[in-house]
């Protein structure tokens, strides 16, 4: 009884907190203050790939396939995140390897087009465009939390193409330990709670951009990171409502859905590397020792002092994993 009553109080306090009437600040100085240093660290270009649906994604790419060695690193980010998610472990890769980043439509600086069903399909088919994109031969997909099952999928569907695939507390079938964060579990679940979170973001964009944030603060171990990072996670949450509801909304039965899956996921042969933050309580060590177990070429890197968001916590230390496994080590 204990627990039922403290997540009814949680997901009450949580709704309460997309319904709140203060303004959250204004995030655009520190967005294009990030923006710009980065830019001037890590040049790139950014450019716009069109969907098969004439749908366009943002996309950034670092150096190019004729320039560097190896296969081409392909990173999907989370939600309800953008592929900022990435500036600190970016740095450690360009260096020797083809990068690219990109925001999945309905997100980040990606259209956002009205009515768009923003599911697994819809991420898969821009994951599909940037490979077509580019005519990427070997790649190297690297996913975290939302983008597991569309990265996932799409390495057991072009095996032949996977390099490698780099798990970053994330999620696919269901798991003992799996847990949903609080916001993520009261737009995913059925019922008078999700009905009042959504009306009430619906009543305002920036209150709901303020409770995303809100829910942010607990994915991060290292304090420094989260209070610089934040602002530019977030700059776009005014706009990502209708992508994050339609996601949630068909979060269990994707899951579900991937169970059918495991036995693909037990004869995949290319190497697996699971690295999670220890300090996750929801995809936990729990979730990463059971992608261990299931890929049979694996290894199980838990990183302490990292919590949801080990590559921002910990990108250095992502980073130096990631190239030792591409260099063979």
């Amino acid at each position: 009884m204990t627990k039922h009553l403290f997540s009814f109080f949680t997901s009450l306090a949580l709704a309460a907190s997309l319904t709140a009437c203060a303004t959250p600040p204004d995030t655009s100085p520190i967005y294009a203050a990030h923006v710009a240093a980065f830019a001037k660290s890590q040049p790139h270009n950014k450019l716009k790939v069109t969907r098969a649906d004439g749908f366009k994604i943002d996309v950034r790419e670092f150096g190019s396939a004729n320039q560097k060695r190896g296969p081409t690193v392909v990173m999907l980010h989370g939600f309800p995140d953008n592929q900022h998610l990435y500036d600190l472990l970016i740095p450690e890769l360009t260096a020797t390897h083809h990068v690219i980043s990109f925001d999945f439509l309905g997100w980040g600086d990606s259209e956002k087009p009205a009515g768009h069903v923003y599911d697994v399909a819809s991420q898969r088919a821009d994951l599909d465009a940037v490979v077509k994109h580019f005519a990427l031969q070997q790649v190297v997909v690297v996913v975290h939390d939302l983008s597991g099952h569309s990265g996932i999928d799409w390495a057991l569907d072009n095996e032949a193409q996977t390099a490698g695939l780099v798990l970053l507390n994330t999620y696919y079938q269901n798991m003992p330990t799996l847990i949903a964060p609080e916001a993520i579990k009261t737009y995913s679940t059925p019922g008078w709670f999700r009905d009042v979170a959504v009306w009430g973001s619906g009543k305002s964009s920036a209150r709901f951009k303020d409770g995303v944030g809100s829910q942010l603060r607990s994915f991060f171990s290292n304090a420094a990171r989260r209070d610089a990072m934040i602002p530019v996670i977030t700059h776009t949450a005014s706009e990502i409502r209708p992508a994050f509801i339609s996601s949630t909304s068909v979060l269990w039965p994707e899951i579900a859905q991937r169970d059918k899956k495991v036995p693909r996921m037990q004869a995949f042969k290319k190497p697996v590397w699971v690295i999670f933050g220890a300090d996750d309580p929801y995809l936990n060590k729990g979730v990463a020792t059971e992608f261990a177990r299931v890929f049979p070429n694996s290894s199980l890197h838990l990183l302490d002092q990292a919590g949801h968001y080990v590559q921002l916590d910990r990108g250095d230390e992502v980073g130096r994993i990631v190239l030792e496994k591409l260099a063979g080590r």
